[in-house]
């Protein structure tokens, strides 16, 4: 049987799980007895845990927020993934979260076991990242807490915003999503002054606080996500092309995420690709990769990248003299 120190630390790890635990429950994980268990948990209750109990049959203990946060208890796999979550934090593209998850990241280390440690400095040192971009967009951490706060609670959000011309103007939405689409944020809402769902970039915009008065949900509709997803992908594409493609439409939707591009059937055997990227390499290389024959006219710097290419191919697989 644990000793009592012991016994409540273990006890605690068990009600911070998200679900209710029956007093039976926690007895056979303990192996104590229900009137221990009872015991014990009122122990917690007077160190200051706020653990909550129901009574009947679907009832039982669980940990609830207090006014302090308690020391949360890992186990081995929980202790590795938040370490791991933090240093990928670090280098994130959120202001303001990457000194907070250092020292975060610095506590956590400091008591990880030994053989922990080692897998977490193992996985750094031999997971290579992509280099970030400085250049990129950045958001403020606040701002993400506000938005998200909002779609919780339903709650109508007033915002400045700077649109991709520089435009300014004065949004009313009903929020809904936030989307984290590469180094970018996006807020899926439903524009009240326009009457229809719209994406919105979030480091582009300002919210005016207080927010606004709680809304009724409605149902996001299978369209509206659709277009979220392509509406997010193209908004970040610098390059875009109309590709007819030699297959029908169904079979080319089934190799194809639904972000890759929008496709429109135009016969039986061939169907049009609206797609794009950040440069014309990375869409040469990507029109390669759908593993059916497609025909390129525009741009025309892609159709003499993808000619390009398409003798650089022939050449690495010719015989004799590799400049004939």
């Amino acid at each position: 049987m644990l000793e009592t120190s012991a016994r409540l630390l273990r006890l605690l790890s068990l009600l911070q799980t998200p679900r209710d635990w029956t007093g039976a429950e926690l007895a056979e994980r303990l192996s104590v007895s229900t009137r221990t268990v009872r015991n014990d948990v009122e122990r917690l209750r007077n160190l200051g845990y706020p653990v909550h109990g129901t009574r009947g049959a679907v009832g039982g203990y669980r940990l609830g927020a207090g006014a302090a946060l308690p020391p949360l208890l890992l186990d081995d796999e929980e202790a590795v993934a938040v370490a791991i979550g933090l240093r990928t934090a670090a280098g994130g593209t959120i202001t303001g979260v990457e000194e907070t998850s250092l020292r975060a990241l610095a506590k956590l280390e400091q008591v990880l076991p030994a053989r922990l440690r080692y897998r977490v400095n193992t996985l750094q040192r031999y997971a290579v990242s992509v280099p970030r971009d400085d250049q990129g967009p950045r958001v403020d951490a606040d701002t993400l807490s506000v938005l998200a706060a909002a779609c919780r609670g339903h709650e109508r959000l007033r915002f400045d915003y700077r649109s991709h011309d520089d435009s300014a103007s004065r949004r009313e939405v009903e929020p809904y999503r936030l989307v984290n689409w590469g180094r970018r944020w996006y807020l899926v809402a439903f524009d009240v002054a326009r009457a229809d769902w719209r994406t919105f970039r979030v480091d582009r915009l300002r919210p005016r606080t207080p927010t606004g008065p709680r809304f009724a949900p409605r149902e996001l509709p299978e369209e509206a996500v659709d277009q979220v997803r392509r509406g997010v992908s193209s908004a970040a594409w610098r390059h875009r092309a109309r590709v007819v493609v030699h297959v029908p439409a169904e079979r080319l939707a089934e190799r194809i995420n639904a972000a890759i591009g929008v496709i429109t059937p135009v016969d039986d055997t061939r169907c049009l690709l609206d797609t794009g990227a950040d440069s014309i390499e990375a869409l040469a290389v990507h029109l390669g990769l759908l593993g059916v024959d497609f025909t390129v006219t525009e741009p025309a710097e892609l159709v003499e990248l993808v000619r390009e290419l398409a003798g650089r191919y022939h050449r690495a697989t010719a015989s004799g003299d590799p400049d004939e």
